[in-house]
């Protein structure tokens, strides 16, 4: 399950994922970032906690992917936070 958290004026979305578990049982989430384009979408995903990019494609900037990576590590513990709780409720 993935939960919607922004919206950008350049058509990106960003989501994050629900919590999972690795073979270790250590917890894990996902947080992409996508938008579409006339081939598909430009995709950038991070892995929290290790703050990983565990994709790449497409054409976001260094800047984008800098402010996203900014993006995720500030807001780790919001994450973390509405994953445990099954998402946002936005009225």
């Amino acid at each position: 399950m993935t939960f919607e958290f922004a919206k950008y004026p350049d058509g990106t979305v960003g989501v994050f994922s629900g919590i999972g578990k690795k073979e270790t049982g250590d917890e894990y989430i996902r947080i992409t970032f996508e938008r579409p384009t006339k081939k598909g979408f430009d995709t950038y995903v991070v892995e929290l906690p290790s703050y990983e990019v565990i994709l790449e494609d497409g054409n976001y900037t260094d800047e984008e992917k800098k402010k996203f990576l900014e993006l995720v590590k500030n807001g780790s513990s919001f994450f973390f936070k509405y994953a445990r709780k099954g998402g946002l409720e936005i009225a």
